[in-house]
């Protein structure tokens, strides 16, 4: 496993930049000199077992967290040297964590037009017709759309990763980052969501968008890259088409695997 050869600045085109970037907790090393750099027109999926470090990297490219060494660039901005209010609102982000905080109260229809303001749960904030449009908007385009009324609490866990999706692409973010959305969903939601997802990817005013998933079988058909991550480290990382390989996956997951490859989608399954 070695790192890519990336310079220790962003380029023009960077939405997040990594150089020797490294997380420890105690003697726990979460990220290990991780360079990494997405660009303002890439889709980028982070693949790999529990524990590889994917939640912690995904925190650091939503400005959530610091690096305990290491360089990171985030929207041109360096953590640790900005006021991170200046760059959170240009970021939309659904993650477990977010959704744990948002008061089982709230409509759908609330909880996502609420990211305007970068707030959980409705209170003194002032919203106009736009923006409710807008959340309706919003929505339907992830598939819920009949939900926009209900408690966010009386939801299924995939309809409120629907609905955090819809509430990470509320405030025209210029990096979108997406932990797990398709977790909690059935074959046909999954299904569904990664069309919807595929659909936004393509479009030429989506935002960079970052994907964290477990299953090769959860990567959208239009995203351009993947990162390979293990016990902290990357793997591989780079175009999906050379990078995801049986080989690379397979020391991924420290197990023999196949890998197969239809109509754009990836699937995997161990060998004997």
């Amino acid at each position: 496993m070695s790192a890519p050869n990336l310079s220790i600045a962003p380029g023009p085109d960077s939405v997040v930049h990594l150089f020797d970037v490294t997380v420890r907790r105690g003697p726990a090393v979460l990220l290990d000199a991780i360079r990494w750099n997405v660009d303002a027109d890439e889709r980028w999926v982070i693949l790999g077992p529990n524990g590889a470090g994917k939640t912690t990297l995904l925190q650091i490219a939503a400005a959530q967290l610091h690096p305990t060494s290491g360089r990171a660039h985030v929207l041109g901005s360096r953590l640790g040297a900005v006021a991170l209010a200046e760059i959170r609102p240009l970021i939309g982000l659904s993650s477990a964590a977010l959704a744990a905080r948002v008061p089982p109260q709230e409509t759908a229809r609330n909880v996502v037009v609420s990211a305007g303001y970068g707030v959980l749960g409705r209170w003194r904030e002032q919203y106009d017709e736009l923006d409710f449009g807008r959340a309706d908007e919003l929505l339907d385009a992830m598939g819920v759309a009949q939900l926009a009324d209900r408690r966010y609490g009386t939801l299924s866990e995939g309809e409120r990763k629907r609905v955090l999706a819809a509430r990470a692409l509320m405030t025209d973010p210029e990096l979108l980052l997406l932990d797990e959305p398709a977790a909690g969903l059935d074959l046909g939601g999954r299904e569904d969501l990664l069309r919807r997802l595929s659909v936004l990817a393509e479009h030429p005013a989506a935002p960079a968008t970052v994907l964290v998933t477990h299953h090769v079988e959860e990567i959208p058909t239009a995203f351009s890259h993947v990162l390979l991550l293990r016990e902290g480290r990357i793997v591989a990382a780079g175009p999906i088409e050379q990078t995801l390989t049986e080989a690379a996956l397979s020391d991924t997951f420290a197990m023999p695997l196949h890998l197969e490859q239809r109509d754009g989608r990836y699937f995997a399954h161990a060998t004997d």
